[in-house]
């Protein structure tokens, strides 16, 4: 009994020392298994690490491209920051024949709408008391002009008595505005062959002419006509007692030519 049982223990023993084996054989190829797969995974992630760092390069070369491209567009449609300036230097050059609002807009390439609001801002500064002229819009066409408060000055700064002789051009324009009356400054100018802006400015001053509205023309040019004080000055009740001006014939034009 006791032969048998000991048998039955070393099968036993056997049996155990067969089960640790296949364990251990077990075990062996588990971790066979695990290298394995962990050498593919670090293969497949440098690969992939491979793969994204040309693509990484490659968007940040065309972000700083893109970047490059935006400061050269931005220096293309760079603005002067003073174009109220130089919207202000054109009013003056203009003077008193001013100038269209589709004009300044086309000069300074701005909208019309950016124009207005330009030529509004301009008018808000000049309105201002430290300020003695104004920016004016009459039918869309702008222009500089003096205050009202400087006009009483003004008459001062020109007044002369009544004795003192009037100059050849301020004759010639007082005669060009009292036969053609009511008339444009452009008219007489194109009578007298120059300027006539200043010399309108000291006539007025001096209040031998004064502004009685304006013309149908295109720009709505301002109108002039003589005032009780040249009738006055030249001792005239009526117009009518001008003298008459001389009539040429298109004859007589033709026989002069060839004197």
């Amino acid at each position: 009994m006791k032969k048998k049982k000991f048998g039955l223990e070393g099968e036993a023993t056997m049996n155990n020392d067969n089960n640790i084996e296949e364990v251990v054989e077990n075990i062996q190829e588990e971790a066979v298994i695990d290298n394995a797969e962990t050498a593919v995974n670090d293969d497949v992630e440098e690969t992939i690490s491979e793969n994204e760092e040309p693509q990484t390069e490659v968007v940040t070369e065309q972000k700083d491209e893109i970047k490059d491209s935006n400061v050269i567009e931005r220096e293309e449609v760079k603005e002067p920051t003073n174009i109220e300036a130089i919207v202000e230097g054109l009013l003056y050059i203009v003077g008193e024949d001013g100038v269209k609002l589709e004009q300044i807009a086309s000069t300074i390439e701005k909208s019309l709408e950016d124009t207005k609001i330009i030529l509004e801002n301009i008018q808000h500064k000049y309105a201002s008391e430290v300020f003695g002229i104004e920016l004016v819009g009459y039918g869309s066409v702008y222009k500089f002009v003096s205050k009202k408060d400087v006009y009483p000055y003004a008459q001062k700064l020109f007044q002369t008595t009544k004795t003192n002789a009037l100059s050849q051009a301020a004759l010639e324009t007082l005669a060009i505005i009292a036969y053609k009356q009511p008339i444009t400054r452009v008219e007489i100018e194109e009578l007298r062959g120059v300027g006539a802006e200043m010399m309108l400015r000291k006539l007025q001053a001096r209040n031998l002419i004064r502004e009685v509205g304006r013309s149908d023309a295109p720009g709505k040019p301002i109108l002039y006509e003589v005032t009780e004080e040249f009738m006055d000055s030249f001792k005239l009740y009526t117009l009518n007692e001008l003298p008459d001006l001389p009539e040429f014939s298109n004859r007589d034009e033709e026989e002069n030519l060839f004197e």
